[in-house]
């Protein structure tokens, strides 16, 4: 959640270190703050509230000019968004500082053992004890990273830990265990960040810690142990977007723009695995045809939007590979002791590819012997190295905490491997798999038709900016694409939303129908799916009759559903597990605007945060 930058080099230290923390507003948070070395003290600032007022601070009063220097957006969880619980946090009588990402979970214990030696506390977090324990370390070793390898074999929870000693000017380390940390390679100046967004401006080279790492930065050199000091060198990447990408570029909002990329999202994770007869997964690696062949049942864990697309790669790996498919919030999976084994795969899929339940989850999945493929959109993240293979979804940098283009692209990558899947077990014939593919290939046309024939929702939108609660129906592959409505309109418009499989209607939901009540239903094809579709208009006329005012989002050319929709959202003909890359446009867009319409901050909605790196 919380954002984390760290720097030393030649460049004005408080811009670096502003410019990361911008980037990293997205991750959600309540609090900033910076600390830069100046002689032999720590010059500090931090603020309750949003960057700019830092920012204003630091133009009222600036910081001195410096080498070196840490910051931090914080999510408050313990005390309050206040300045005193901003962080950074001061140790070793203010001569060192330090910012910190995770829980302690220890915190309490190690705080009555500092203030007995005589320790004095300025907030209410658990960082600070982490500061004052790293000061007397310090003093102790009189090298910041002998105190960092002391300190955290003390710390419980999950952490990342960025500190800087006034008496070790241009040095910065930091420390990871469970919680993300990544290292920028610049020429003569070296960034440490929780995510590449915070050094992209200035360097594409990177490299991501593994689990239990600490890390020392110079102008010249980042150097790499393990907790107990054993050297390590981190494979290093290119990362594939540059800062720009990660900018508004005109648009209301990010959430906006991101809506806007769906079509090349979709591109971008096809290409180069779509051939003229099927699908060329080479990354899969370690996950041979022969390994594929002898796996009989499939695990998908994820949470939120990400488990809503895997509800839909499970309809469709099912139906076209045969294998068995679950899909498990992963916040639930480790603690029901699944039963897994060699002949399991666990599908984990998160955007960041930091998400801390999903994380947990795959952990788990390897210790009990399962096989482990990760659907990610984040290069050097953690869930995807912590995986036996990767299909990344190359969807570029998604900055809106409500997720949107990055729902499609991991609807495709699971799509992918389901015909992938299908390809090694012989259970879809070339010609079966050809036509699939070709309907991929179409997808991102139509969703631009489906971009630019949304009038109508902007429209309902507004009318309907003072509605207090919206249900969403589907059946089959409409199902998730109903629930993905509801949660795109509770995390942005602070609404009620709800989505109901259409079977369920009759037992309990349809009590909550009543005239006027707002109902939202996502048609299947009546080409396709003939059944399932007479199936959801006898839903649409049930619920009608009870007054509710039906909002239907339909394929181009169904007739059927016009006597009985009050509104028809149209959507181009195309496959039915295909159907809901197209389907659930329009419920992003009208989230969108009807949060818009009430004048919400529709990019960092309250309560929320884009990566969620606790349990």
């Amino acid at each position: 959640m919380c954002g984390i930058v760290g720097y030393t080099g030649e460049r004005s230290t408080v811009d670096v270190l502003l410019e990361g923390l911008s980037r990293l507003e997205y991750r959600g948070y309540d609090s900033a703050g910076v600390s830069v070395i100046d002689g032999d003290r720590v010059a500090l600032r931090k603020k309750g509230g949003k960057l700019k007022v830092l920012r204003d601070s630091l133009s009222d009063a600036p910081l001195p000019e410096s080498s070196t220097g840490i910051g931090h957006t914080r999510w408050a969880t313990h005390g309050g968004p206040t300045d005193e619980n901003a962080h950074p946090h001061l140790g070793d009588e203010g001569r060192l500082s330090l910012i910190h990402n995770g829980i302690i979970e220890n915190f309490a214990e190690l705080r009555a053992e500092l203030e007995a030696a005589g320790e004095v506390f300025a907030s209410e977090t658990d960082t600070e004890a982490a500061a004052k324990l790293l000061g007397r370390a310090y003093r102790e070793t009189g090298d910041l990273t002998l105190a960092m390898r002391k300190v955290v074999h003390r710390l419980e929870g999950q952490f990342t830990l960025l500190a800087m000693h006034a008496e070790q000017p241009g040095v910065v380390v930091g420390a990871s265990h469970n919680s993300p940390l990544l290292v920028g390679y610049g020429k003569g100046e070296h960034f440490l960040g929780s995510d590449v967004s915070a050094f992209v401006k200035f360097t594409p080279d990177a490299a991501a810690l593994d689990n239990d790492q600490i890390v020392t930065i110079t102008a010249d050199s980042a150097s790499v142990t393990d907790f107990d000091g054993a050297p390590s060198e981190p494979k290093r990447f290119e990362v594939n977007w540059d800062a720009s990408a990660a900018d508004k570029g005109g648009w209301p909002s990010f959430m906006a723009k991101e809506v806007s990329e769906g079509p090349e999202a979709v591109e971008n994770t096809m290409r180069g695995r779509l051939t003229d007869h099927g699908v060329d997964l080479g990354e899969l690696g370690v996950l041979t045809d022969e390994v594929l062949q002898g796996i009989h049942r499939i695990v998908i864990v994820a949470c939120g939007t990400a488990s809503y697309s895997g509800l839909v790669g499970k309809y469709a790996i099912e139906t076209w590979a045969r294998v068995p498919v679950e899909v498990d919030l992963a916040h639930e999976f480790r603690y029901r002791d699944p039963v897994l084994d060699e002949h399991t795969l666990v599908i984990s899929i998160s955007q960041s590819g930091e998400t801390m339940d999903t994380k947990m989850a795959v952990q788990h999945a390897v210790a009990q012997g399962a096989r482990t493929l990760s659907i990610c959109n984040t290069q050097g993240a953690t869930i995807p190295r912590e995986s036996e293979a990767v299909l990344y979804t190359h969807a570029g940098p998604e900055v809106a905490v409500a997720s949107t283009k990055a729902f499609l692209a991991q609807v495709i990558g699971q799509l992918l491997f389901g015909l992938h899947l299908a390809r090694v077990r012989g259970t879809m014939t070339e010609e079966q798999i050809a036509e699939v593919v070709g309907e991929l290939r179409e997808l991102p046309d139509e969703l631009r038709q489906v971009l630019a024939e949304q009038e109508s929702v902007h429209e309902l939108a507004h009318w309907m900016s003072d509605t207090r609660s919206v249900l969403f129906l589907g059946r089959h592959v409409g199902y998730p694409v109903a629930l993905e409505g509801a949660l795109k309109l509770k995390e942005i418009s602070y609404i009620h939303a709800e989505g109901f499989a259409g079977g369920e209607l009759k037992h309990g939901p349809i009590a909550l129908i009543e005239p006027g009540q707002v109902v939202f239903v996502v048609v299947p094809s009546p080409r396709n799916e003939p059944l399932l579709h007479s199936k959801i208009v006898s839903n649409i006329q049930e619920i009608r009759a009870r007054g509710a005012r039906v909002i239907a989002v339909a394929e181009a050319g169904d007739a059927a559903v016009l006597p009985y929709a009050d509104v028809v959202l149209r959507v181009p003909l195309t496959l039915p597990m295909l159907e809901p890359v197209l389907q659930v446009v329009p419920l992003h867009i009208f989230a969108l605007e009807l949060a818009t319409a009430k004048g919400l901050d529709v990019d960092q909605p309250r309560n929320l945060a884009k990566s969620v790196t606790v349990e």
